[in-house]
C-alpha cells in the first residue's frame, strides 16, 4: 500500500517525476477520507495489497475481514464545513494569508499534526492515531476522527478539533460554518482544491447528472462509520440504517438555501444526491432482497463505473470503464493485467449511496450542522444499531415499507423533513420513536462521563427538534423571514462555530 508523503510542520517540495501520458496525472496518495469524494486508507489486512485479484470471492472476503467481536465494535465520526473570510465572507481560495493552505499549515505548526503533501502542496494532515483532516474538492474541511469506543470521547475529540480550528482561523481572518449547501455561493465562486483525484471527478460527472459539480463543491455532512460482527449482522443494520436513513435526513436538515435565496428545500445536500450520478448514489433496493451480502455487494460495485487508479504515485483516468473486466483481465489498456487490494480499496469509496459498504457501514444522509448536532448523529446511530433489540426494532418499523414507498420518503424528506409520510405514520412520529429507543439503547451501554452521564444526552439536541415539530432549515427560514429581513449573510454572523 502506497503510504502518504508526511511532513513535520512545513511541507517540502517533492521530486516531480515526468508525466509519460497526458491521461496521467501524478499524485501523493494520502489519507483522505472525503465524504464525498475521498477515500479512507485503512489498515490492511494480513493479504498483501500488491498481490492482484482475480475472483469476485477475494473481493467479498476481503469485506468480511471487517466483522469483529461486539467487544471491539467503535465509532468513526466525519464532518465537513465551510470556511469563510470573515470580512467579505466569500469562500476560501487555497493560497493566500487566509486561504486553506494557511490553515493547514497552522493547523501542524501549533497542534502537532502532520502535513500530507501532492505535488509538494499540502493537502491534508494526520496523526498518529488515525484522526486525519482533508479536503473536500471546494475547500470544505473535513475531520475524519480516530476509532474510539464512546460518544464522551468522540464528542470531546470533535470540540478539541473545533477549538483548534477557532485558534488558527480567527489570526487569519477565516471563520467557519456547518450547513449541508452553501447559502450564497455559486460554483465559480468556489475554487477547485489541489487533487488530481478531483479532476477525473469533475470531468465525469456532468456526463452522468446536473448536480455532481454541486455535490463536490457545495456540500457538506456529518457521518459516523460503525462495525458489524458478522454477514448476517452487516445486512441487519444495512437494510435498518439504509430504510431509517430518511428519517435522519430529516432530523438534519439543514441546507434550505442556494445562492441566498430559500431554494423549495430543507435539504439541498440531500437533493443534490438525487441527480449526481444513477450508478453509484441512492437507495439500494437490492439490499432490502434475499440473497443480501458481502457478495451481493461485490457484484453491485463490479458494475459501478470506475474513476481511476493509482500507478507509480499517478492516477490515470478510467472513468466509465469497468472494474468487472478489470477483474477479468480485460481493462482497456490494461489487457492482460488485474487489479490489486489498493485498487479494491479505492474503488469501493467511488460508490456514494445513502449508506456505504467497505470494512464497517457508513452512515451518510446527514447534513452538516453545529457541534451539538455532530455529536447527535453518532448518538442516534449507536444507539439504534449497537443495541440489538432497537436493530430489531428499526427492521421491524419498515418491514412492510414498499421500494415505491422507501424511494418517495427519501424524496420527500429533502423537500419537507418531519412532515413527509410513509404508510399512516410521519416521519415526526417516526423520528420520535427511534430517538426514544436510541435513548434506551445508549442507557444500556453504560458509557459515563466523569460526572456519571451515561451517552443519552447528546440525543437532546434531535429531540428538541422534534419537540418543536421543525428542522434546522425551518428554523433558518424563519430567521430569513424575520428578524433577518431576506439578508442571508447574517447567517454567518449567527450560526458559524
Amino acid at each position: 500500500m502506497q503510504r502518504p508523503t508526511l511532513h513535520r510542520h512545513q511541507p517540502e517540495q517533492q521530486n516531480r517525476q515526468e508525466r509519460q501520458e497526458t491521461k496521467f496525472i501524478q499524485h501523493a496518495s494520502g489519507p483522505g477520507n472525503d465524504d464525498n469524494c475521498g477515500f479512507i486508507l485503512a489498515p490492511c489486512p494480513a493479504v498483501n495489497p500488491d498481490d492482484v485479484l482475480t475472483r469476485p470471492q477475494e473481493l467479498a472476503d476481503w469485506l468480511a475481514s471487517g466483522s469483529r467481536p461486539k467487544s471491539e465494535w467503535r465509532i468513526g465520526t466525519e464532518h465537513e464545513k465551510f470556511g469563510f473570510l470573515s470580512d467579505t465572507l466569500e469562500p476560501l481560495r487555497y493560497e493566500g494569508h487566509s486561504g486553506v493552505r494557511a490553515m493547514l499549515e497552522g493547523l501542524a505548526a501549533r497542534f502537532d499534526w502532520e502535513i500530507v503533501t501532492e505535488e509538494g502542496l499540502p493537502i491534508a494532515l494526520t496523526k498518529p492515531d488515525g484522526c486525519s483532516i482533508t479536503l473536500e474538492p471546494g475547500g470544505q474541511l473535513e475531520l475524519s476522527g480516530a476509532l474510539l469506543d464512546n460518544l464522551h470521547e468522540t464528542c470531546s475529540e470533535v470540540n478539541t478539533h473545533l477549538a483548534e480550528v477557532r485558534a488558527v482561523a480567527e489570526p487569519l481572518g477565516i471563520g467557519f460554518i456547518g450547513l449541508g449547501f452553501h447559502p450564497t455561493a455559486r460554483r465559480e465562486d468556489i475554487e477547485w482544491m489541489p487533487k488530481a483525484r478531483y479532476v477525473i471527478m469533475r470531468n465525469y460527472m456532468p456526463k452522468v447528472g446536473t448536480m455532481g459539480i454541486d455535490m463536490m463543491k457545495r456540500t457538506c455532512t456529518v457521518q459516523v462509520n460503525l462495525d458489524f460482527s458478522s454477514e448476517a449482522d452487516m445486512v441487519d443494520k444495512f437494510r435498518a440504517s439504509l430504510a431509517m436513513q430518511p428519517i435522519a435526513t430529516a432530523l438534519f436538515a439543514n441546507s434550505p438555501f442556494v445562492e441566498g435565496q430559500p431554494s423549495g428545500y430543507l435539504s439541498q445536500r440531500s437533493q443534490v444526491w438525487t441527480d449526481t450520478d444513477p450508478d453509484r448514489t441512492g437507495m439500494l433496493p437490492w439490499v432490502f432482497e434475499s440473497g443480501m451480502g458481502f457478495e451481493r455487494y461485490v457484484e453491485w460495485m463490479l458494475d459501478v463505473p470506475m474513476y481511476l487508479i493509482r500507478r507509480n504515485g499517478r492516477y490515470i483516468d478510467l472513468a466509465g470503464q469497468s472494474f468487472r473486466d478489470f477483474l477479468a483481465g480485460r481493462l482497456v489498456g490494461f489487457e492482460g493485467q488485474y487489479p490489486t487490494l489498493a485498487d479494491w480499496e479505492d474503488h469501493l469509496t467511488t460508490a456514494f449511496p445513502e449508506v456505504r459498504l467497505k470494512r464497517f457501514l457508513e452512515m451518510r444522509g446527514a447534513d452538516g450542522g453545529p457541534w451539538r448536532r455532530l455529536c447527535a448523529l453518532p448518538a442516534f446511530w449507536v444507539g439504534l444499531l449497537y443495541d440489538s433489540s432497537n436493530l430489531a426494532a428499526c427492521l421491524d418499523i419498515s418491514r412492510d415499507w414498499s421500494l415505491e414507498q422507501r424511494q418517495q420518503l427519501r424524496e420527500d424528506v429533502a423537500r419537507i423533513g418531519l412532515k413527509a409520510r410513509i404508510g399512516n405514520r410521519s416521519v415526526r412520529d417516526i423520528a420520535r420513536e427511534l430517538l426514544s429507543l436510541a435513548r434506551g439503547g445508549l442507557a444500556r451501554r453504560q458509557r459515563f462521563n466523569g460526572a456519571g452521564d451515561h451517552e443519552g444526552g447528546f440525543l437532546n439536541a434531535l429531540e428538541d427538534v422534534v419537540d418543536r415539530g421543525t428542522t434546522p432549515a425551518e428554523v433558518k427560514l424563519a430567521a430569513y423571514e424575520t428578524r433577518w429581513q431576506g439578508d442571508i449573510r447574517k447567517i454567518f454572523r449567527e450560526f458559524a462555530y
